[in-house]
């Protein structure tokens, strides 16, 4: 019986990743660390600045700005609302009336909840200017609504024309029969 023999030795690679890393050089170390990275080093440089005292003025600024992102926002989807409906053609499909359906209501949904979308941003000092955000918020959901509307009318759904309400007409008797009837 042979004796074994021993394993062969790991790959350069193999080794290579199990090594620790080497330490950084003097040149290396005048390299400020990336936004959000921490180290020994970080922290003491955090520890040395002072924390910047914000103020409520800042914070009210940041509150509108972000108050009047979410009012645009769904006019940013009105072009691809467009498309979609264009897309899905004018035929009575489940298709189309899945679509349509959900363009109704998204809009109807963030009319109903327009307090609530705008609840966090509200303070005593900015709820006169989110007045004017919460218009604008609501007049891009009417916006939505009209498309909506736009495309059940070419769906041939809305009653436009006077053949829609004949159930409504009485009967009309000509003018000739009626003088002849009455004598």
């Amino acid at each position: 019986m042979g004796s074994a023999l021993p394993p062969p030795p790991p790959p350069q690679w193999v080794v290579a990743l199990n090594s620790p890393l080497p330490r950084p050089t003097k040149a290396a170390s005048s390299i400020p660390d990336p936004p959000g990275f921490s180290s020994s080093r970080g922290k003491q440089r955090q520890q040395q600045q002072q924390p910047i005292a914000k103020k409520p003025e800042d914070n009210d600024a940041l509150k509108l700005k972000k108050a009047w992102e979410i009012a645009i926002a769904p006019s940013k989807s009105i072009p691809m609302n467009a498309i979609m409906m264009y897309m899905s053609g004018n035929s009575l499909q489940i298709f189309s009336i899945m679509m349509v359906f959900m363009l109704f209501k998204g809009p109807i949904q963030g009319l109903f909840n327009t307090n609530a979308v705008f609840a966090k941003y509200e303070t005593p000092t900015t709820h006169a200017r989110l007045l004017g955000v919460k218009a604008v918020y609501v007049v891009m959901q009417l916006g939505l609504l009209a498309l909506g509307i736009w495309k059940v009318n070419a769906m041939g759904l809305l009653p436009t024309t006077r053949s829609d309400w004949l159930a409504w007409e009485t009967e009309r008797l000509p003018l000739e029969r009626a003088s002849f009837a009455f004598s």
